[in-house]
């Protein structure tokens, strides 16, 4: 079936039963996926995908699910199951009407350029990224590259209909020295020209390069230089904990703080999923409305939570068009610039640490922000202006908030991220942050 004759399938059924408010997406994607290990090409795969987002609320009593057999029996069984379900479901969750369409949409974010996705590029764009990490010095070099075009076709029982198309890139590059040390880049873009792969090949060789042998680190209180990735990484649970669903569940860290301040003055975040050929394009969100830029930090004042239909009318505002159809979310982050270089930021620091990405971020508590996570790859000690000693086994273990509010420089340069650590591409820049802490980790 076509997609626009899956949408039309499942709102009949839904009618017929007299639900309330129904949401069909159907989504399709062509990719070329490869992985390197080793220097070598290992795995190439093409795949063709294509499945339905199917939701409902029946009066407040609300169903989901994803369906793969988008035959016009699968479809309509898949409906009709739906919609028993929803009837069966408890009410009184958060309930608001879907909006009524029909809606504009910006036709530069509907048409996104297609991305060349020919195995044969692909591996040459992989092949790129390698050897420019080997110029640079790796032993070894790992990581993934996917090329990927998408279409979306969207229609509501609100009159919301819109059919969407866009192309991504997304490369993610690990470099070894072979004495334990490392490095880590991306190049993550919709737009081919953009596409960068042996500038992050690079990166990630000089990483490694820079990593050495590193010796044990000393837990203690510093100064931290953090890379974009890892500045990312903090903005993105930002991002996450101002959804309006967390905030109204009482385990958000930013839960009644609209308003207030939440970081320093020189940091601010906004979601911006309309510009053209971005990543994180979107034409539309989950319930048909046009997205928009929302601010949600402005020079370190929460200046908004991100909204759905019913999120905002509990909250009494209007959505911010960041459906999630349950927990509205972010499609594409942006920290605003500094105004500094990478290299006077590290010359402004006289005893610190440089952070160039982490993993296993993990709350001890949500609701207050502390946590904690482990630096990966190129980490050096920071004395008198000069990076210095490669170093190993530390964890970051502190509070965001108290880490969002000691941030005291920003850098000009910005670098898009996006992997598994940052699930929402994030517009990042190298970060200054006072009186970081630092313990002991063994990973």
């Amino acid at each position: 079936m076509r997609a626009e004759d899956i949408c039309q399938t499942v709102l009949r059924t839904c009618h017929a039963a007299g639900v309330s408010d129904a949401v069909v997406a159907v989504t399709q994607s062509e990719s070329t996926m490869i992985r390197i290990s080793n220097d070598q090409i290992t795995v190439g795969d093409a795949l063709k995908e294509i499945s339905a987002l199917l939701f409902i609320s029946d009066n407040g009593r609300k169903a989901g699910t994803t369906v793969v057999d988008l035959s016009k029996k699968g479809i309509s069984s898949a409906a009709k199951k739906l919609v028993e379900a929803a009837k069966k479901g408890p009410g009184g969750g958060l309930y608001a009407p879907l909006p009524k369409g029909p809606f504009h949409y910006d036709q530069r974010l509907l048409e996104s350029e297609s991305i060349p996705i020919d195995p044969k590029r692909t591996v040459a764009w992989a092949d790129e990224a390698v050897k420019k990490a080997k110029e640079q010095g790796a032993t070894r070099v790992a990581g993934s590259l996917t090329a990927e075009n998408g279409r979306v076709t969207l229609q509501t029982s609100g009159g919301a209909f819109g059919v969407s198309k866009r192309g991504g890139l997304e490369l993610s590059l690990r470099a070894f020295n072979g004495q334990g040390g490392s490095g880590h880049s991306v190049s993550v873009t919709g737009i081919e020209k953009e596409f960068q792969p042996g500038q992050a090949g690079e990166e990630a060789g000089r990483l490694a390069a820079m990593a050495g042998e590193p010796e044990k680190g000393e837990p203690g209180e510093y100064t931290a230089l953090l890379g974009p990735m890892t500045f990312a990484n903090l903005a993105n649970q930002a991002g996450k904990m101002a959804s309006a669903f967390f905030v109204d569940s009482g385990i958000s860290f930013l839960t009644d703080k609209l308003g207030k301040k939440v970081a320093s003055e020189v940091f601010s975040l906004s979601d911006d999923p309309t510009k053209a050929g971005g990543y994180g394009a979107a034409a539309f969100d989950l319930e048909g409305l046009p997205t928009r830029r929302t601010a949600i930090i402005e020079k370190g004042v929460l200046a908004s939570y991100l909204h759905n239909s019913a999120t905002a009318k509990k909250f009494g505002v209007e959505s911010t068009s960041n459906a999630g159809l349950v927990a509205p979310h972010a499609f594409n982050l942006e920290i605003g610039p500094g105004e500094s270089a990478f290299e006077e930021l590290v010359s402004s620091i006289d005893n610190g640490i440089f952070v160039s990405n982490d993993w296993y971020l993990r709350y001890q508590s949500q609701r207050t922000a502390d946590f904690s996570t482990i630096p990966r790859d190129a980490t050096l000690t920071i004395e008198n202006g000069k990076l210095a000693r490669s170093i190993k086994e530390l964890r970051i273990s502190d509070n965001l908030l108290r880490m969002l509010s000691g941030v005291t420089s920003l850098s000009k340069e910005r670098k898009l991220i996006k992997w598994w650590e940052v699930e929402t591409p994030t517009l990042a820049p190298y970060a200054v942050i006072e009186k970081v802490k630092f313990t002991r980790s063994r990973m």
